[in-house]
């Protein structure tokens, strides 16, 4: 089995399992045990989908604009939460594939293997709405069409980046190229290079 016929269904699984309340307060229960990288990826997901909901929220024209401030505050932490599950993740590969002897022709890739599990995780949710646009009663056929189409793409997007996470996976496994994690610097969170955070007094 790959890593992306592992990790998938565990987005499933947390994107359904989210939907059973629909709610973007509602406790995460993550069936499995602490530690396991099936652990981490449910959590990713999990993030992943209540921002998801985060962002159709605060999108209501009719929203309070202190709610509106209140819910930004948690999509900002929502977002630092999804880098550091995506650095926790990349560090499990670097760990997995620490003593792999790397070839002297190996190439780096342009992102690393736990952001382009990212990209999956959120396609993951793409499918998931876009599915439940099409399955709606209450659209136009047009609109249905319209969304099956999309859907068609989402799904062969979904074949073509699970196949590319495995074949990366694959070659680091063998050497053939490596991975390197830089440490997503976000300046506007750190009180000390935002100066707007460091100015005030």
């Amino acid at each position: 089995m790959t890593f992306t016929q592992r990790a998938y269904p565990i987005f499933e699984q947390s994107i359904k399992d989210y939907h059973v309340y629909d709610n973007v307060d509602q406790p995460i229960n993550n069936p499995y045990a602490e530690g396991t990288i099936e652990y981490y990826l449910y959590i990713k997901n999990w993030i992943d989908t209540v921002q998801w909901h985060f962002e159709d929220i605060i999108r209501d024209p009719q929203i309070d604009p202190v709610a509106a401030l209140t819910l930004k505050r948690r999509i900002d932490k929502s977002n630092q939460d999804r880098t550091d599950l995506v650095e926790m993740i990349d560090s499990y590969f670097l760990t997995t594939y620490k003593d792999v002897e790397i070839k002297a022709d190996a190439t780096i890739n342009t992102e690393s293997p736990a952001w382009a599990v990212d990209r999956l995780s959120i396609l993951a949710l793409k499918i998931y709405h876009m599915q439940e646009q099409v399955d709606r009663k209450d659209a136009s056929e047009e609109h249905i069409a319209t969304c099956q189409k999309k859907l068609s793409v989402l799904l062969e997007q979904q074949k073509d980046l699970s196949s590319a996470i495995d074949q990366l996976i694959a070659d680091i496994e063998e050497g053939n190229k490596y991975m390197k994690v830089y440490k997503q610097m976000k300046m506007y969170n750190d009180p000390s290079t935002n100066p707007i955070l460091y100015g005030k007094k």
